[in-house]
């Protein structure tokens, strides 16, 4: 009889251990939080007295998925405000937002967001149809891509945007063929009008983190790094949600805060960025990455791009759209914060900003030899094919939001039509990567898409939604099963820095998912039916289906 016995054992169904030394498992045992062993029947003689005992079915179970890029007290607190998100009907968005101003008619300003650009005429959305439904108070509406707005016209009133208004630096008010403002602000023009909502209270924004971290761990995501901590260019600070939910023990998930870089300034906040970094680590909370944006996105012309966007007769323009940091410039940053010991979390869109992103990196090498901080550069749209083995080569990782990798019409309407055809023959070239021996990691943007890491998996597989009948989306691009499950298991805690996760091996922590079914065992077509059944933390169940 063993010595030791487990406190918990989930057996009878596969194992996907995400540990390329193991071969085939059936049996996890977890005593004290962490594995204690994994394999097959032999495992189950550590069970004793007072062992609980789960019996898998045949389900799958896999590591904790972990959300390499993801703002969840943003859409915790979305969540809770005028949502649009589910719909691409006009006539439904506007049904919403009255039926939310009827119920909350004490609300100064009528806040949310979740629609598409794909709705309205070149993706411009009309404040005189906000006009309609609320006349008398702002409205404030962010896109699902978060990177624009739809206001009303007492908004842009209160806001002081007319005909005769400039676009800023790094945005652009959307306008009607005389002038006027239209009802769509993209970019760094939304902070004309966001900068007067009212702010979210404290108490609201802990609320979204504790709702968030509800709906991630049904999910099975058991870690994420938060990707705008400490934010400001106009984005909602949310440190103190991550702080009071650490002190407190209210955070049941392990959290990488990126700590915001403020692209309005430059080396002098690295000193601010260290004490960040000690007073926003306590608990589960842990904030060593440092969140750059480089660039927008190409729906509204504003990813970087090393060719010019088209116009809509196919002629080229003079956008090549905006680097949001000084690309002559960042590479000392980054130096900076490499030799301090921080990693650089990239949001890099467009070819021109992951080229810019990967040249930081190299001085950064350069510089200080190749240290343990792990550079990612998340999003990649459109990857150039030089660029591609450079991730390797650097040490860089591909953060991917796989879902984005699909037909529908915000890319086939708003995006291929407007880039240079050689550029969009490259986007989301996650298949390229792999194949060149880049590092995968994957995460949501939720609230930008959807926070479901299955979704996004059956995206990177099929190159296509679950239930969409579109054609595969640059199907050449895809990835095995195991190896996007890997992207968003072992791949994101490499990044997360958290190394005794993200596998199934003894000594590891017992962050554990069991899904519904084996998606090995059905077409590949069938993966977006999967759901999670259990989710474990430290071996704790956080969450179970009704039908668990």
């Amino acid at each position: 009889m063993p010595s030791i016995h487990a406190d918990l054992i989930l057996t009878g169904g596969p194992v996907f251990t995400a540990d390329p030394a193991r071969g085939h498992a059936t049996t996890v045992a977890v005593r004290d939080g962490r594995i204690l062993a994994v394999g097959t029947d032999e495992v189950r003689e550590l069970a004793g007295p007072g062992t609980e005992t789960v019996d898998l079915r045949g389900r799958l179970l896999i590591p904790g998925f972990q959300d390499a890029h993801v703002h969840a007290v943003m859409g915790g607190v979305e969540l809770n405000q005028c949502d649009l998100t589910g719909t691409t009907d006009v006539d439904e968005y506007l049904r919403r937002v009255r039926d939310y101003a009827q119920r909350h008619p004490d609300l100064e300003w009528i806040a949310g967001g979740g629609w598409s650009m794909e709705s309205f005429p070149g993706g411009v959305p009309s404040r005189e149809l906000l006009d309609r439904v609320v006349p008398d108070r702002p409205v404030y509406l962010i896109n699902r891509d978060h990177h624009g707005a739809w206001v009303n016209s007492r908004a842009l009133e209160m806001a002081g945007i007319t005909a005769e208004t400039a676009d800023p630096a790094d945005g652009r008010i959307d306008r009607a063929s005389d002038g006027t403002p239209a009802g769509g602000l993209q970019e760094g023009a939304m902070q004309l009008v966001a900068a007067l909502l009212p702010a979210v209270a404290p108490a609201e924004r802990l609320a979204g983190l504790l709702r968030a971290q509800e709906l991630l761990h049904s999910l099975g995501v058991t870690a994420w790094q938060e990707a705008m901590l400490c934010a400001t260019n106009g984005y909602p600070d949310v440190s103190d949600a991550y702080r009071t939910a650490a002190v407190e023990g209210r955070l049941t998930a392990t959290v990488i805060g990126a700590l915001w870089w403020d692209r309005d300034r430059g080396a002098e906040q690295i000193p601010e960025l260290v004490e960040k970094r000690e007073r926003f680590t306590a608990g589960r909370l842990r904030s060593d990455s440092v969140k750059l944006m480089l660039d927008g996105v190409a729906e509204n012309f504003t990813a970087a791009m090393t060719a010019p966007y088209l116009d809509g007769c196919g002629c080229a323009t003079a956008n090549r759209g905006l680097s949001f940091i000084d690309p002559a410039a960042l590479p000392g940053y980054v130096t900076e914060l490499d030799a301090l010991g921080f990693q650089v979390h990239f949001h890099a869109l467009g070819d021109r900003a992951v080229r810019d992103a990967l040249d930081a990196v190299a001085a950064a090498r350069a510089a200080n030899g190749f240290r343990d901080t792990r550079p990612h550069l998340a999003h990649l749209q459109v990857v150039h094919p030089q660029d591609v083995p450079r991730f390797r080569a650097l040490g860089a990782t591909a953060n991917l939001q796989a879902y984005w990798a699909s037909h529908e019409p915000q890319m086939d309407e708003l995006t291929i039509p407007f880039l240079d055809p050689e550029l969009a023959r490259r986007q989301y070239p996650f298949g390229d990567l792999l194949r060149a021996g880049a590092h995968l990691a994957a995460g949501s943007d939720w609230p930008v898409t959807t926070p479901d890491p299955i979704e996004a998996i059956h995206v990177a597989v099929n190159r296509v939604h679950h239930g969409s009948d579109h054609e595969p989306f640059l199907g050449a691009q895809a990835l095995d099963l195991g190896t996007a499950l890997t992207a968003y298991t072992a791949g994101s805690a490499y990044v997360n820095r958290l190394d005794d996760t993200g596998t199934l091996r003894p000594g590891n922590r017992a962050d554990l998912v069991v899904l519904d079914r084996d998606p090995f065992a059905g077409p590949p077509l069938a993966i977006g039916e999967t759901r999670v059944a259990l989710t474990y933390v430290d071996g704790r169940q956080v969450y179970a289906a009704r039908d668990a």
